[in-house]
């Protein structure tokens, strides 16, 4: 048997209770809002892997940088801040005093390295050739900060 509003009674029982719309309208709004929260986090996030040679960059500095992109590095390392591993702009300054810092980073990444930021492992990378690590080297070190 029906109500006078249409709703079906149940036998022996009140008509089950009108759920206020306000209620779906704020949902409706939740959702959204969760919805772009979560779009600008990723872009934000997004925004930190996407990384571009220096203006100026030519010849070794811009051909490190796609091996960087081609490689796993940007996995683990992002340009102004530490991810699992140390930012590029903190490593570039680490060692701009060091002359033979193209050698030791080459090295680094071919071998992999533990404790020199930290317990996070670096793992190696055998299938990276010499030459190839000295010119990913050469674009982290052109990473550092314009100014400070």
């Amino acid at each position: 048997m029906g109500s006078p509003d249409g709703r079906s009674t149940p036998p022996g029982g009140e008509p089950a209770p009108r759920r206020p719309r306000w209620l779906l309208v704020v949902l409706a709004l939740f959702v959204v809002m969760s919805a772009v929260g979560m779009l600008a986090t990723g872009w934000f996030i997004l925004r930190g892997f996407v990384f571009k040679p220096p203006a100026a960059a030519a010849g070794p500095v811009a051909a490190g940088f796609a091996l960087v992109q081609a490689s796993d590095c940007m996995r683990c390392h992002l340009a102004e801040r530490k991810a699992v591993g140390p930012g590029w702009q903190a490593i570039a300054e680490r060692h701009a005093a060091n002359p033979e810092a193209v050698a030791l980073l080459a090295r680094k990444i071919r071998e992999g390295s533990v404790g020199d930021w930290g317990r996070v492992i670096m793992p190696r990378h055998p299938q990276i050739g010499e030459a190839d690590a000295r010119l990913m080297a050469q674009w982290v070190l052109a990473q550092r900060p314009a100014s400070r």
